[in-house]
């Protein structure tokens, strides 16, 4: 594998999980748990950073313990520091700028490097080196979205993992952006937990971000009727109930938008659910590490290219469940 596949491999990883927790851990004792609790809240990857003493064994037991956790090392600022990474078991590198030699040296010997980047000059010695991946910091102080979106029009090949002064209040509006991968952050990870040796409240507050970032939200419900008249009765009666006015489709028949009556029975024993979420793929891949199985004959991309449908095998209560993108 090319360095250049390792990196677009390691791109659709990191966008999968969308938060990317940058750790600066004290006690290389608390590896492993620190690496437990960040995966039963739903993220399988970190960035270790060198400001720390043992940043190389911390990265190690975190690799030996959970061999397929996306473990990467973060303020990685020489070549000596970027070897110790890899040696340990590191699969990226990151940096806070960008220091050709130290980013020649990791693509040379096939290991994904993101420097920090936060200026238009500093994207063109990136592009100049062969990266399309760049971390942008310090993403808030140099600008924040609307600088990437700024950037974006005459770097258009450029994908971007905005870090510090990310937190759970402007994730979304940072990931809404198709050129913005994941974002970095240490809100996750805040040093008086790690102090405390706090590893469910790290869990909770892991989950608590990836939840918000997904903002699941119900849409509707479908019916299974046997046919075309029964679904329009059942609308009816939803419309004399609730005032839920009717609209007659080709395959199904709404009361207002909640409710769904199928002209004839489709998925699920009873009918589905639909299920609103901000990312699709995010979501199929938060459902997986949930213990959840996903339809992959079910899934569809809108005209972008994008994941817009996905089914659950799984039946809550006698209805299918599906995910859609939200608009």
């Amino acid at each position: 594998m090319t360095v250049k596949e390792k990196i677009d491999a390691l791109v659709e990883e990191l966008g999968n999980v969308g938060i990317v927790p940058v750790i600066k851990l004290d006690k290389v004792e608390n590896a492993e748990r620190l690496a437990e609790a960040l995966r039963k809240g739903g993220i399988n990857c970190a960035e270790v950073t060198f400001r720390a003493a043992g940043a190389d064994e911390v990265i190690r037991r975190m690799t030996k313990a959970f061999p397929d956790m996306l473990v990467g090392a973060g303020t990685v600022l020489t070549c000596e520091q970027a070897d110790a990474a890899v040696a340990a078991g590191a699969k990226f590198c990151v940096a806070p700028g960008l220091n050709p030699k130290v980013v020649k040296h990791c693509l040379d010997n096939g290991v994904p490097f993101a420097p920090g980047l936060s200026s238009a000059s500093e994207i063109e010695q990136a592009l100049e080196l062969g990266l399309d991946f760049a971390k942008f910091f310090p993403a808030e102080q140099a600008g924040g979205l609307a600088y990437i979106k700024s950037v974006c029009g005459p770097y258009a090949t450029m994908r971007f993992m905005p870090t510090g002064g990310v937190t759970a209040d402007n994730l979304n509006s940072y990931l809404a952006y198709d050129k913005i991968v994941c974002c970095g952050g240490s809100w996750i990870v805040p040093s008086k937990l790690l102090q405390a040796e706090d590893w469910e409240g790290i869990t909770a507050l892991c989950r608590e971000a990836i939840d918000k970032m997904l903002g699941f939200t119900m849409v509707h419900v479908g019916i299974n009727c046997a046919n075309p008249e029964e679904a329009e009765k059942v609308a009816d009666e939803f419309d004399a109930a609730f005032g839920f006015a009717k609209k007659v489709g080709n395959s199904s028949v709404f009361a207002s938008t909640y409710m769904e009556m199928m002209k004839k029975p489709f998925k699920g024993t009873n009918g589905h659910i639909a299920v609103a979420t901000n990312s699709v793929k995010r979501a199929v891949y938060q459902l997986k590490l949930r213990g959840f199985d996903i339809d992959e004959s079910s899934i569809k991309y809108n005209a972008e290219g994008v994941m817009n449908v996905a089914y659950l095998r799984h039946e809550f209560g006698g209805f299918a469940v599906h995910l859609v993108l939200k608009k």
